[in-house]
This record gives structure tokens, sequence and C-alpha cells, in this order.
């Protein structure tokens, strides 16, 4: 199993910054605060705004939020941000051995219980907003 990308939480230090400091956003002043190189940011604020949570003011730079932070949850920054393949949290490896009892019928074991984890976790990002998660700011 791969962890999940590390865009998810890059993506919601994003939003948090925009939300709370919103004249200092710049790339680079973003950047800067997730330290890490300008160009994941954009590629990241990219995906957060194809999915309708940003807006980018060209020319003069900056990037605002287009719903309020109680309207964004963890969940929609999550899907924002790809950070899954195929939907599916938890990948399974290739071609166990058939001739195996374990390696014919891990998949189907063990498929339904990934399956409700992963709905469970997404479950728990929608009843979070992003307001109630700044709030947690010290």
């Amino acid at each position: 199993m791969k962890q999940i990308s590390s865009r998810f939480s890059i993506a919601v230090h994003i939003l948090s910054l925009i939300a709370t400091i919103p004249t200092e956003c710049t790339g680079d002043f973003i950047a800067g605060s997730v330290n890490t190189n300008p160009v994941i940011i954009r590629k990241i604020i990219g995906m957060l705004k194809k999915a309708g949570l940003v807006e980018v003011r060209a020319g003069i730079g900056g990037t605002s939020l287009c719903k309020d932070t109680d309207k964004i949850t963890l969940l929609d920054v999550y899907r924002a941000v790809e950070v899954i393949e195929n939907g599916e949290l938890f990948n399974f490896h290739n071609h166990p051995n058939p001739n195996c009892t374990v390696g014919r019928n891990i998949e189907s074991a063990l498929r339904a219980e990934m399956r409700d984890a992963q709905t469970a976790m997404e479950q728990r990002l929608s009843n979070v907003s992003l307001q109630q998660l700044i709030a947690n700011f010290k």
C-alpha cells in the first residue's frame, strides 16, 4: 500500500493560508510557508481551481477562496487534489500466486474491509470543514 500523497496536506495548508491571511497569498509566500518549490504550489493551486475551491487573479497575482470556509470540507480538498488512484485508497499487489490458498483468496477476502475503511475515512473528512480545522490553530 502506498501512502496518501502529501498533496492533500499541502492543499489544506494553502487553503488555510488563503483563509487566514489572504492579502499575503502570493505563490512565493505560500511556497515559503509550506517550505516547498513554487512549482508544486502552482500545480496544487491549479487542482484547487479546477475543483472550484479557489480563484486565481492573473496579472496582479493572489488567490482567493470561492466558498466560505464552513462550506469547504476536508473531503472536498481530498478529492480536488486526486490523492488516490482510480478512486481506490488501497491497492492490491499484482499477481499473487493462484496455486496458494492465501494468494488465491486474499483480494476477495480483504476488498470489503478496505472499502469500508476508505468509506469511514471519507465520511470523517466530510464532517470537518476548513473553518473547524482553522479554529484549532493557536
